[in-house]
């Protein structure tokens, strides 16, 4: 079976974001980026079931500019097999929209063929959650979201979701399009031989005319800002005190 992985190239988690002084976005000028961290856990997934056999060719796929070949060849270097690069943006500062995103996605699907497609459940630079569900849609294909374990056997899929109440366990059908949590594993990190290998793996190169997408935005950015700093505490000297500013002050009872 074979697995295509989409993965992100943003900032790197351990990054203090800065806004820019005209509010128009984050400050990405010489910022470390790195894999969008929910992605690397899709991929040491798709290898582990590679180690285990039932995967036989691992796919990376990364949408956006020319510099994400770096993360891709991150993935080949932890064991994908080969990459596909689909150069959709001029410009770091242009990010594609989920939308286009799952629609280019879909492209490759169809072309590619795989058994399934494993996505890390967001982003962290948007947090938008909704690639992997509105691939699912688009290709009429089985979901399962939030993963925190995994078990492929024959044609179908066990996934057990981290939910608000708990853990929710379901079987799926393959093909399927599966979104991973945090918890389902912890990526390897890549040793230097393997870094050396995945500079001679095949990369593809596309762009999003030819898959016959069109990437332009929906949505406006009308304004970026920082959170707004945590107020400071007030000590009370009893419970009847603290009871009174949460009825009369914070309005919470």
């Amino acid at each position: 079976m074979k697995v295509l992985v989409p993965v992100k190239r943003v900032i790197d988690y351990n990054v203090k974001v800065r806004v820019k002084a005209d509010q128009s976005g984050v400050d990405l000028a010489n910022v470390k980026m790195s894999m969008n961290p929910f992605d690397e856990i899709a991929v040491e997934e798709a290898i582990r079931l590679k180690e285990k056999g039932i995967v036989t060719e691992i796919v990376v796929v990364s949408i956006g500019v020319k510099q994400a070949q770096e993360t891709l060849r991150t993935a080949l270097a932890m064991g994908a097999d080969r990459a596909i690069l689909i150069e959709a943006a001029d410009t770091v500062q242009t990010d594609i929209e989920p939308l286009a995103v799952a629609k280019l996605l879909a492209a490759v699907v169809r072309e590619e063929a795989p058994g399934l497609v494993l996505c890390g459940k967001q982003a962290i630079d948007n947090d938008m959650n909704a690639t992997g569900q509105m691939l699912s849609a688009l290709l009429g294909w089985s979901q399962g979201t939030f993963a925190s374990a995994l078990e492929v056997a024959g044609d179908s899929a066990t996934i057990t979701r981290e939910v608000d109440g708990g853990l929710q366990t379901i079987s799926v059908k393959l093909p399927a399009v599966v979104t991973v949590d945090l918890r389902l594993n912890e990526p390897r990190y890549a040793s230097l031989p393997n870094i050396m290998k995945a500079k001679a793996k095949p990369m593809a190169m596309k762009t999003a005319a030819d898959c016959g997408v069109d990437v332009t935005p929906r949505l406006t950015v009308l304004k970026t800002v920082e959170p707004a700093g945590r107020k400071a505490g007030v000590k009370v000297a009893s419970v009847d005190e603290l009871v009174a500013k949460l009825k009369d002050e914070a309005g919470v009872i």
